[in-house]
């Protein structure tokens, strides 16, 4: 299977090419979308995307809650914000049981709070209220964590949350996919954006040259550089 992109960088190069020709976004100043990225690989995405396009860049934390000894197979996700979405029929099929999943919605929500408070030390997120949010990730195979990310937004004027209301419209844009992910996606926001939907689909690495893991000090230099005037 041949490499797509050479990294995340150029892969969010040509994702902003594709949203500036398909997207109608609002005109500016002031700003009336915002590049929501997903952390981590994310964010190296979505920090070309802001660039290109202009747009202030913010993360919004989702963590997958995998199942006891194999932790790569999603039982639900969590959310900034405290959305908990979880998946009954991979509960039921593994047996586990509301201590456990308990126990492992409390682990991942003290690393939300880690990295929500490593990310951006002195700042609050940005204000989503109103605004187009493109929530960009490196890639999409099942779409658990871009589907939690999208009802948290969704649900941000219901509860407590972040303390603001939801935005105006959600876009998901990444540049490569499963295709029916992408299908599911398109069902629930107004637009998905995305480069490619090969098939086979197996992960998301596949198709990038290099995809090193993004650390959180890379993360956490990303956006106190994109928050600069």
């Amino acid at each position: 299977m041949s490499a797509l992109f050479q990294d995340r960088r150029e892969a969010g190069r040509l994702l902003a090419a594709a949203i500036r020709e398909q997207l109608d976004l609002p005109q500016q100043p002031p700003p009336r979308a915002i590049v929501l990225a997903l952390p981590r690989g994310g964010v190296e995405v979505g920090v070309e995307v802001a660039q290109a396009l202009h747009l202030p860049l913010d993360v919004f934390v989702v963590r997958k809650l995998g199942v006891p000894g194999q932790e790569e197979l999603a039982m639900g996700a969590i959310a900034s914000g405290g959305l908990l979405l979880v998946q009954p029929d991979v509960l039921r099929a593994f047996a586990v049981s509301q201590d456990t999943l308990d126990a492992v919605v409390a682990r991942e929500r003290i690393e939300i709070e880690r990295r929500e408070a490593l990310y951006r030390p002195g700042r609050g997120p940005l204000p989503l209220e109103g605004r187009t949010v493109l929530v960009v990730d490196d890639g999409m195979a099942t779409g658990s964590t871009m589907k939690a990310a999208v009802h948290a937004l969704r649900s941000l004027g219901n509860h407590a949350g972040r303390g603001q209301s939801a935005p105006s419209r959600i876009v998901v844009a990444v540049p490569v996919a499963a295709r029916s992910t992408c299908a599911e996606l398109a069902r629930h926001v107004d637009q998905v954006v995305c480069l490619a939907t090969p098939e086979p689909f197996h992960a998301v690495g596949a198709f990038y040259r290099s995809f090193n893991q993004t650390t959180d000090d890379e993360v956490r230099v990303l956006l106190a550089q994109a928050a600069e005037p």
